[in-house]
């Protein structure tokens, strides 16, 4: 499956259990105010759930194949957890993970994510028409 259109994602989100997402994305926010494909790679990552709902070894891969087209390559890199063990970024990211599933602040609602993902994607398709 592969995402095309922020309508889609955000469907999908709703579908999820969103707040270990929101919060993940949240503290992200905080921590990388201006790092918007990270807060978006913790957002979007648990919609594996749906795409792959009984093969978590799989969950990750199939997840980030599906953001790409939308989201770019960074956040698929991301979601994804391909790289070195020692990037900033996927650190960042994991830790940000684990501290939501036990921190309990209101983190929003999912549709304050949208201009985000929007603008994430609009970039990700001036990156593809620029290549």
């Amino acid at each position: 499956m592969e995402l095309r259109s922020i309508e889609e994602l955000m469907d999908l989100l709703y579908a999820c259990r969103h707040q270990h997402a929101l919060r993940t994305a949240a503290l992200l926010r905080r921590g990388r105010p201006a790092d918007k494909e990270l807060q978006v790679a913790g957002l979007v990552q648990g919609i594996g759930q749906l795409l792959c709902p009984d093969d978590e070894v799989l969950r990750a891969a199939r997840t980030a194949e599906a953001v790409r087209p939308l989201l770019g390559e960074r956040v698929h890199r991301l979601v994804r957890h391909h790289g070195p063990t020692t990037d900033d970024d996927l650190l960042r990211l994991r830790q940000a993970a684990e501290e939501s599933r036990t921190a309990g602040f209101d983190a929003g609602v999912l549709e304050d994510w949208r201009g985000v993902l929007e603008l994430v994607a609009s970039h990700n398709s001036r990156m593809q028409t620029v290549d």
